[in-house]
């Protein structure tokens, strides 16, 4: 296939611009972001223009960047239109190039790729600068034909929450049933987190077919959202985020204790079947009135039979083996047998030990929903001067919120005006408040703590970071893990095999060799209560949710089961420097003096030469004067000269400020001593900033970029968990890179790398071991992409989409936390596993035996289940406290 690479055009109106320096401000630095192309500010009509390529680059870390200028920026609504058609006439690949550059000529045109292999032709262009008719024209003059193209299928995702299920079979029945449906290309459900998930062409199905088909098998569904899929992508980041409003949320069960018990059918059940079993004991142990009794046993069995029976007839019809199926062949064998008291008591254990797990799993599971429901359904809005309540989807970017003391933020943005404390827990799992102004960016979910705050609105309800954070946690929630995988085709074969050992169990002996059938029978049927791995299936699952969950309270993000795996079999850690173990920016370490001027003077002479420069050396300078208090003067005469420094006027005398070609060119001499002072802090990977008179130096500013606070610190817990070899990978140069690494206690370093190189150092680390990278999702996009999991902090518009694992915090601490957590994930999943596996095995000999009976083997069943439940719910305790 022959096609141009995908650009996407981005036009926006920029405010607070006060001359064409800004303008120039705004090009530069959006021309550093990777995947831009072409970059355009008109100071005149504050008009912004911005071709970058949507793999690479998003709307979202355009407009940060912009705000982080200190400028306002309202994107325009996207006015293009897209053109499919079919192409006739092309003879090689080339042809399909020539169709492609003719029409990008065209005014208008934003994209045009063209297959020969499909024949197909796709043009994307604003029409109020090119027709329709003026493409087809084009394509027509260059010998071509062109026809409209045939409609494609489109696929329909429907998502949705199913409650009612008991146990991993539930979710494997409703999978079942539903892949039968004409139409249905893919169906997951998830036990774990009740979540179903189902890709289907609404041609030949329809969506309240599918919901039909989930209630008929005896199951809730809620929260229903549905949405067209691209043909060019399905998966779970194929649907749109969450809208966390009102009309979408779920009831979530608050209910505890004796409430639970009461007023849930479940809980009704087992209570009144559990009486019943009661009552029937009392009677025959103390009254004797074994008839009255076996009336009891048989209403409490028939009382928690039903739901379940039920269930199991749907299963019977799927030709599916489920825990309900084995639980009702198991209760009804033990009535034939005339041991209702057993038949009873399997049920009515069984309905306990299911209504105990999902009653725990609730906590995890409410998880997600707690943070669905911080997000207010409406929000204050200024209107024509009024303050209006209105609901928030109503509400459109660039509308300004009034957020009062003690309400919640409904919507992401920028604050115009007010300061104030602001709880962002709910995002970044950071406890203390952040303070905010004028400029700093707001999250959708966080409170409003001490102020009033007017924001301005940058992404609708559907766009909001925590919106997002909800849609992967539910997807990487409901992802399988690698280990998931050979669970699940060891129970495939389970399953069956203790079937149809129970089956000659129960006929052989009697038919061959003349032993009673009732003992067989009854051997027969604990094993069938031993055939489901309940325990087994729900280990990984289960582990999975609850560290999930437990990790996004705390700032870190992962999005995918695969992800939480593989960081918990790290070996080797490899970090980007700049903007991760850095700043990212360039702060004042040392101002050095040569004579008798002051320190402080030197500093002076130089930030007031510089405050004009948007160098960012300069304004580094200018910030470390203003940090100290200074009054900035304004120097008269003053000459820039690019690339080198400023000269200027001060105090009645001739400064200059910049680097050693600045001093070269104006032939002023550096004596010894300023030398051997340069050659110093180069060596520490200090950029030295030279201040001198036609004389000679009389002083110099060394600056760096500056460690994040908490980088060293991070390194520590990093050895202290068991991570010891770590890399630092960097193109800066290798004075400044051992220097870097020296002060964070990391004891290998590779500099003076480009992007292809780090890359190559990321595949040759993984011949080694399993290795992780961390970045700031920017610059390092593809060694983040090769590594065998990916860590990203920064701005958490940009490492949302391209890492992993994301430190939403942005503390590189959590690092510690995450693979610690992933650690101790792996360690619950086996530790669940070996003992469904060795319960299992020992009493399927112990049934086989005749040593154990049908209560034994359910205890065993739902003890177990209970145990892995229990087991993976110790993850939501892991606390960072553990490993800093």
């Amino acid at each position: 296939m022959t096609s141009t690479p995908s650009i996407k055009i981005l036009q926006a109106q920029i405010g607070g611009m006060d001359c064409g320096g800004c303008a120039k401000t705004i090009e530069a630095s959006l021309q550093q972001l990777p995947g831009v192309t072409e970059v355009s500010v008109s100071f005149a009509t504050g008009r912004l223009n911005v071709s970058f390529d949507p793999k690479l680059m998003n709307e979202s870390a355009i407009r940060d960047r912009v705000t982080a200028l200190g400028y306002t920026i309202d994107i325009a609504p996207s006015k293009t239109k897209s053109l499919q058609a079919q192409i006739g006439g092309m003879d090689c690949g080339s042809c399909a190039k020539t169709i492609a550059a003719s029409l990008q000529q065209l005014p208008g045109v934003a994209e045009a790729s063209v297959s020969f292999a499909t024949e197909r032709l796709h043009v994307a262009y604003d029409p109020k600068l090119v027709s329709e008719a003026e493409i087809r024209d084009r394509v027509m003059a260059l010998g071509y034909t062109i026809e409209q193209a045939p409609a494609q299928s489109s696929t329909q995702k429907l998502q949705a929450k199913v409650s009612g299920m008991d146990c991993g079979s539930c979710a494997k029945t409703i999978e079942a049933s539903l892949q039968k449906l004409p139409g249905i290309s893919e169906v997951s459900v998830s036990f774990a987190t009740e979540r179903l998930e189902v890709s289907y062409d609404p041609i030949q199905v329809s969506e309240s077919a599918i919901l039909d088909r989930v209630t008929a098998l005896g199951y809730t569904v809620e929260d229903v959202t549905s949405a067209n899929v691209e043909n060019t992508g399905t998966g779970s980041d194929a649907m749109p985020p969450h809208q966390p409003t009102a009309a979408r949320r779920s009831p979530k069960s608050d209910l505890t204790g004796w409430q639970f018990w009461l007023r849930t059918r479940r809980g009704q059940t087992v209570l009144f079947s559990s009486i019943g079993l009661v009552l029937g004991a009392i009677v025959e142990r103390v009254f004797s009135l074994d008839w009255v009794a076996q009336g009891f046993y048989a209403i409490s069995l028939i009382v928690a039979l039903l739901p379940i029976a039920r269930a199991a007839w749907i299963s019977l019809k799927l030709r599916r083996a489920d825990m309900n199926l084995l639980m009702t062949l198991a209760a009804i064998g033990a009535a034939i047998l005339n041991y209702w008291f057993q038949g009873a008591l399997v049920i009515v254990l069984f309905t306990l030990g299911t209504t105990l797990q999902t009653f725990t799993l609730s906590r995890t599971r409410n998880a997600i929903r707690d943070l669905m429901d911080l997000t207010p359904p409406t929000a204050t809005v200024k209107r024509n001067g009024q303050e209006l309540s209105l609901p928030v989807e109503t509400i459109g970017v660039g509308e300004i919120l009034t957020i009062r003391p003690g309400q919640r933020i409904a919507l992401d943005g920028v604050v115009m005006s007010g300061m104030s404390a602001v709880d962002q827990s709910p995002i970044t799992g950071e406890a203390i408040p952040e303070d905010k102004q004028k400029g700093d960016r707001v999250f959708a979910g966080t409170l409003n703590s001490t102020g009033f705050l007017e924001v301005r609105v940058t992404h609708s309800v559907k766009d909001t970071t925590v919106s997002r954070i909800i849609h992967l946690v539910e997807s990487a929630q409901e992802s399988r893990a690698p280990i998931q995988q050979w669970v699940d085709r060891f129970s495939n074969i389970y399953t069956p095999i203790v079937l149809t050992l129970a089956a000659g169990m129960a006929f052989i002996p009697p038919l061959f060799f003349a032993q009673p059938f009732n003992v067989w029978f009854y051997k027969a049927l604990v094993l069938i209560v031993i055939a489901c791995p309940c325990a087994l299936v729900i280990a990984t699952p289960v582990s999975l949710v609850s560290a999930i969950g437990a990790a996004t309270r705390k700032g870190v993000l992962f999005k995918g089961g695969n992800a939480l795996e593989t960081a918990g079999r790290l070996t080797t850690l490899a970090f980007d420097k700049t903007g991760t173990i850095t700043q990212g920016m360039p702060v004042v370490q040392e101002v050095y003096t040569l004579g008798e001027i002051s320190a402080d003077t030197v500093l002076l002479i130089a930030a007031s030469l510089e405050q004009r420069s948007e160098h960012p050396l300069a304004k580094a300078i200018v910030a470390q004067a203003k940090a100290k208090e200074m009054e900035l003067e304004e120097p008269e005469s003053f000459t820039a000269v690019p690339g080198k420094g400023v000269w200027a006027k001060f105090r009645q005398f001739i400064y200059f400020v910049g680097n050693r070609r600045l001093f070269t060119e104006q032939e002023i001499s550096l004596s010894a001593a300023a030398q051997s002072l340069l050659t110093e802090m180069e060596s520490q990977g200090q950029t030295p900033v030279l201040v001198g008179t036609r004389q000679g130096l009389i002083g110099a500013i060394a600056l760096a970029d500056g460690l994040r606070l908490e980088s060293t610190e991070a390194v520590r817990a990093l050895k202290r968990i068991g991570l010891k070899h770590l890399v630092m990978l960097t193109g800066d140069r290798s004075p400044v890179a051992r220097q870097i690494a020296r002060q964070v206690g990391i004891d290998e370093h590779q500099a003076e790398l480009l992007p292809e190189d780090k890359l190559q150092a990321i595949y040759k680390l993984r011949r080694s071991g399993v290795v992780g990278m961390v970045g700031d999702g920017i610059n390092d996009t593809p060694a983040l992409a090769a590594a065998d999991v990916s860590f990203a902090v920064g701005n958490i518009d940009v490492t949302l989409e391209t890492a992993d694992v994301v430190l939403t915090s942005g503390d590189l601490r959590r690092l510690a936390y995450a693979i610690k957590l992933s650690q101790r994930t792996l360690s619950v999943i086996k530790q669940s596993i070996v003992l469904a596996l060795v319960l299992n095995g020992t009493f399927i000999l112990l049934g086989t035996l005749g040593i154990i009976g049908l209560p034994v083997a359910v205890l065993e069943d739902m003890g177990s289940s209970l145990f892995v439940t229990f087991n993976a719910m110790r993850l939501f305790n892991t606390r960072i406290s553990e490993v800093s």
